[in-house]
């Protein structure tokens, strides 16, 4: 992949263990992200990567990334789309602006990058996408009616995608974690542990519904999205990959 050129929306957690991934095997990387102190924390952590601030959920930011891309890189090879956020409740629960606003980030953020960056796929003679979504989109917790119900969407676009542009050479595929160690896998073990919750606690908590036994690190999942980003995955398209430890090969009854 030396000398490809990779826009990475989201700048902490599995969108960060890819850029480095990327970089280390000779991808050039612009990445966008909304959080200042998650997109500093990247710059400072990732030497050779640009990162501008960006809401992936408005048009203009998007079409402006991709043209920095394009005008700094001379193209886009490849588009890993991480950004997302997610909020807890029911759809009772969840008012309609946070609704909106997690459709806007989570599924709307596919849509525009690939409004506005496969004609720079197109250009390069086609490409890569990589959509992260998630074990939820198959099977889900309770209370996170918002959240799942983008990442079951995902995997519904990645298919009308890759059908939509395979005669432009771009394959689009996604992939769907289990329970990761990341930034907002710590939000989520405060949510339901309060607070002052001990993360790890959580964390390995977590892990134990995995059969595996354990979460992953985001380098793991990045492994996969890199893969799947590169000529090695040459005849992969509209498909989804769990690397989920086994959870959903397994049923709750004990």
């Amino acid at each position: 992949m030396d000398g490809k050129v990779a826009l990475v929306t989201g700048t902490s957690g599995v969108a960060a263990a890819t850029c480095a991934r990327l970089l280390e095997l000779g991808v050039r990387v612009l990445a966008c992200g909304i959080d200042e102190a998650a997109n500093a924390t990247l710059r400072e952590r990732t030497p050779g990567i640009v990162v501008r601030r960006a809401d992936m959920a408005e048009a203009a930011d998007v079409e402006a990334c991709v043209a920095d891309a394009v005008n700094r890189f001379g193209g886009v090879d490849v588009i890993v789309n991480a950004a997302a956020i997610h909020p807890f409740g029911t759809v009772v629960d969840t008012d309609a602006a946070t609704w909106a606003r997690c459709l806007a980030v989570n599924l709307g953020s596919i849509y525009l990058t690939g409004h506005f960056g496969i004609p720079a796929l197109r250009n390069r003679g086609g490409g890569s996408i990589v959509n992260l979504a998630s074990i939820q989109g198959h099977a889900c917790q309770r209370g996170v009616a918002a959240y799942t119900a983008t990442k079951g969407a995902i995997h519904a676009l990645t298919r009308a995608m890759a059908l939509d542009h395979a005669p432009d050479n771009i394959r689009v595929n996604s992939v769907s974690p289990g329970s990761v160690r990341t930034p907002m896998l710590a939000v989520a073990a405060r949510h339901f542990d309060g607070p002052d919750a001990d993360v790890e606690a959580v964390f390995r908590r977590f892990g134990d519904a995995h059969p595996l036994g354990r979460i992953a690190e985001a380098e793991e999942v990045a492994e996969m999205i890199v893969f799947l980003a590169g000529p090695r995955a040459s005849f992969c398209t509209g498909g989804d990959y769990l690397i989920d430890g086994g959870l959903k090969a397994g049923i709750g009854v004990r």
